[in-house]
């Protein structure tokens, strides 16, 4: 299952960020909760922005659904831990690959794909990452979300690939990924589910 998302994002998880993600649970919660907010917002603003692809509406709606569902397990789980829940800033990462979107169709809507399809197998990656290192309910947690996670990988390329050129989204892949990686491998001030490892701290 974890093959054809390794071979498409073609770099892994840095040793440091596993390492701050096990010293920060707690921010590692409230951020996932967020992402998966955000995934299922990306989603219905993909319903609304392309209504006349019926493929699209009722694979992006089912997608929102299954995201809302482990938005409120993320909460569930933070409840249950005690963790208090706080407005943190969104990391780099989305912002600066969505620079990346094309203005014009149908460049833009196999940008927004492909993009979408790099942060699912992003997120699947990260999980696979984590899941060993966890208690045994955070740990079947992560390990139950990959099969999810991958999935919707998958179906935002087969989107891609319907809509789109093939040659085309060939280029963009190889365009994107240099991007991708160097966000998840360079050092972030802030530590966030999809930010790089973090910067080493100053010298006084």
């Amino acid at each position: 299952m974890l093959a054809p998302i390794y071979n498409f994002l073609g770099s892994e998880t840095p040793r440091a960020w596993t390492n701050a993600a096990l010293d920060n649970l707690d921010l590692l919660l409230i951020d996932h909760k967020n992402c998966e907010y955000k995934a299922a917002s990306n989603a219905i603003n993909l319903m609304a922005k392309y209504q006349e692809r019926v493929e699209l509406i009722n694979a992006m709606s089912r997608l929102a659904r299954e995201e809302l569902v482990h938005y409120e397990q993320v909460l569930k789980i933070i409840a249950r831990r005690g963790i208090v829940l706080r407005p943190i800033s969104a990391s780099r990462y989305a912002a600066d690959l969505r620079k990346l979107v094309r203005r014009s169709e149908p460049g833009m809507m196999t940008d927004i794909l492909v993009i979408s399809a790099f942060i699912e197998a992003r997120s699947c990656e990260r999980f696979a990452v984590l899941a060993p290192h966890l208690d045994d309910e955070l740990g079947k947690f992560y390990s139950g979300l990959l099969r999810s996670e991958a999935r919707h990988f998958q179906n935002y390329l087969k989107l891609a690939e319907l809509y789109g050129d093939k040659d085309d989204i060939a280029r963009r892949i190889e365009a994107i990924r240099p991007v991708e990686q160097a966000l998840i491998s360079e050092s972030d001030t802030d530590f966030r589910f999809h930010s790089g490892p973090p910067a080493p701290a100053p010298v006084s």
